[in-house]
């Protein structure tokens, strides 16, 4: 338990980033998810559609710190990958 003031503080400043940082972790993850459902369909315009709503939400999350940059990067390149295997 935190004893001093500090200490307190810093345990409230802990408790509203991590709320906000799992907020912005859920909002990347249901944008994810919409794309894989789309792709999973075979729905190309919808994918499509969802993917570009998705990139910058992975990148937001990327320079907020919540994610990797790199992960951020991969995920994306590996939706945009599964999207053009759609056509093929």
């Amino acid at each position: 338990m935190a004893n001093t003031s500090s200490a307190k503080k810093a345990t409230r400043k802990i408790d509203r980033r991590t709320a906000i940082n799992k907020n912005r972790r859920s909002r990347v993850r249901t944008f994810v998810r919409k794309v894989e459902e789309a792709l999973a369909a075979g729905d190309k315009a919808a994918a499509e559609a969802a993917l570009k709503a998705a990139q910058p939400e992975l990148m937001r999350a990327a320079t907020k710190g919540v994610l990797h940059k790199n992960t951020a990067s991969r995920k994306v390149s590996r939706l945009t990958q599964r999207l053009k295997s759609l056509d093929a």
